[in-house]
Formats: structure tokens, sequence, C-alpha cells
């Protein structure tokens, strides 16, 4: 069975739906013929390789809010984050384009280590506040999932993965796609948001059987 999931590294709500999938994918009794692939996701295509702004100032100037404001909604994410066992340090954060982390990720994926990836360039978004565009960042990070220097840098120097890139966005668009995180199952049942674990665990049932019957 085919899970896709379309989501965006700076997206918090998509780390929580990642720990919550995999509750769920942990106790569904079909889980080894489960197959799962992260699909790139840019919630700001446009945002400049680092932010001028800390996380608490663009949100407050994105959504026309004071800083209180921002700081409180980040604060009640972060509870909820920190209900699934996620540290969302929004304090630390370091906005910018994530394009570059979307390539890595289809790397990660030729050397079979996609879901490590994406779970290394979370925690260092959310958590230990690495700068998201940063050549040398991104660098360090791919190299703790043990992905060949040489390759990382090649990747970073030039377009490759590029157009992997595009395709999942414009694959996303083809599906009705517009907010993630997202997941897809043999593309037939999907599910938008950072559901509970008892929610997907529902969907992938329901896809296991409607698999069945087909």
């Amino acid at each position: 069975m085919q899970v896709e999931i379309w989501s965006d590294i700076a997206c918090p709500w998509c780390y929580v739906g990642k720990r919550r999938f995999e509750v769920a994918l942990a106790a569904f009794e079909n889980r080894d013929e489960v197959t799962v692939t992260w699909r790139s996701f840019e919630l700001d295509p446009q945002a400049p390789r680092q932010r001028a702004a800390d996380s608490a100032g663009h949100l407050a100037e994105k959504y026309g809010m004071t800083r209180e404001q921002a700081q409180a909604s980040q604060q009640k994410l972060a509870d909820v984050a920190a209900a699934d066992g996620l540290e969302l340090r929004f304090d630390l954060a370091r906005g910018g384009n994530t394009f570059d982390a979307h390539r890595l990720v289809h790397l990660a994926a030729a050397h079979g280590v996609q879901d490590a990836m994406t779970e290394r360039l979370m925690r260092a978004y959310f958590t230990e506040g690495e700068p998201i565009a940063d050549a040398d960042a991104l660098t360090r990070v791919a190299l703790d999932v043990g992905l060949p220097e040489d390759e990382v840098r090649d990747v970073l120097a030039g377009d490759r993965y590029a157009a992997e890139v595009r395709d999942d966005e414009r694959t996303a668009a083809s599906l009705g796609i517009h907010a993630v995180p997202f997941i897809a199952v043999d593309r037939r049942i999907g599910a938008a948001g950072a559901r509970p674990p008892e929610a997907l665990g529902e969907l992938l049932r329901q896809a296991w059987q409607a698999r069945l019957a087909a």
C-alpha cells in the first residue's frame, strides 16, 4: 500500500502530523505492507533564503496581529506538539526558503533514508534553530543521516532534484492539495491536517479494505 505525504519542512503542523502518522502506522496490523513517500510542498515558495524577522514577528506581520498574540499562538501550538513528544522552539526557529531542503529529501530517497532526512530537517529547524536554507547547515544535517558529503554539496551547488520538487508540487496542485500535511493512500483516499493517530489509523484501514475490494 502506497502512502504519500505532502509536507513542508518549515510547517509545524507537518511535524506534528508526521509524529501522529508514525503512531498510527505502528499500530496498523498491515504496516509491513506500507511504503511511505514524502512529497515536497512549499508553503511560501517566494520566501527569502532567510527572513529578517524572527518567527513571531513574521507571524504577526503575516496575519495582522500583535507580537504578543503571535507568541501566544506559537505557545499554544508548542503545547500541542509537546503532547506528541516534540519540542518546538519558535524562539530559535529561523525561517527561510525550503526549496533546497526539499531537494535533499529527494537525494535522501535515492539513498533509502528519506524519512530519516525529513525527521532530521524538521528537528534542525524547529528544535535546534538551524537556518533552513543555509548550505552549511543543510550539509551538517544531511551528514547526520549518512548522506555522502560530495553528493550533498553537488546538489546544493546546482539544480539537481529541482525538477522532482516541482513535479511533487504540480502533482499536489492536480490533486487539489492546497494545505499540508496531506496524506494520500494509493491516491484513492486522502486526509488533510495533523489528524489524531486514531483517525489516521482508520484511514489506513479503509484504504486497505478498498485495496482488497479492488
